[in-house]
């Protein structure tokens, strides 16, 4: 059976891929994400890594890791940034010393309570221009690719892992 001829390459094929999309979108958000909150100086990956903080007081950054599904070598140095701000500090966890456990600070509970409202704006702004019905099919769509997907992530989800170790899960 004769092989079915490539397409042509074009721009075009490259602009409606899936891959390309998702990327324009995640460059799109975190902008929005930045101009929305520009006032508190945090990224969007040291918002999450606060709001798990906040959520899991004692958390380690490995445990961390696992709750944002980010790379563990990497979030090293969002902490190091929390903490250079004074909105995360590391305590030594009683039973192994050489485990810090993270906690925030009475700065970073502030924050978290202050950007709260600059966070949702952005998370809005970013659907405002599909209809209700159609966000909430968007929604749907992502989270279902996400979960299906989870696995071919370099840094898969692993929250309930995660929390189950703290012995906080559910």
């Amino acid at each position: 059976m004769p092989s079915k001829p490539s397409p042509p390459i074009t721009i075009d094929a490259v602009y409606a891929a899936p891959g390309y999309l998702f990327r324009r979108m995640q460059q799109i958000a975190v902008s929005i994400f930045m101009e929305e909150c520009k006032a508190f100086d945090l990224t969007p990956v040291q918002y999450a890594a606060l709001i798990a903080i906040h959520t899991h007081p004692g958390i380690d950054a490995t445990r961390l890791s696992a709750v944002i599904a980010f790379d563990r070598s990497t979030l090293g140095s969002v902490i190091e940034r929390l903490q250079a701000k004074d909105f995360v500090e590391r305590k030594p966890a009683p039973e192994d010393k050489r485990i810090k456990l993270l906690h925030l600070t009475k700065s970073g509970a502030a924050i978290l309570r202050e950007i709260i409202p600059a966070v949702e704006r952005a998370q809005a702004r970013m659907l405002e221009p599909l209809k209700p019905a159609e966000r909430k099919a968007l929604m749907g769509l992502m989270a279902q690719l996400v979960d299906l997907n989870n696995e071919a992530s370099r840094v898969p989800l692993r929250a309930e892992d995660a929390l189950e170790h703290l012995g906080k899960a559910g």
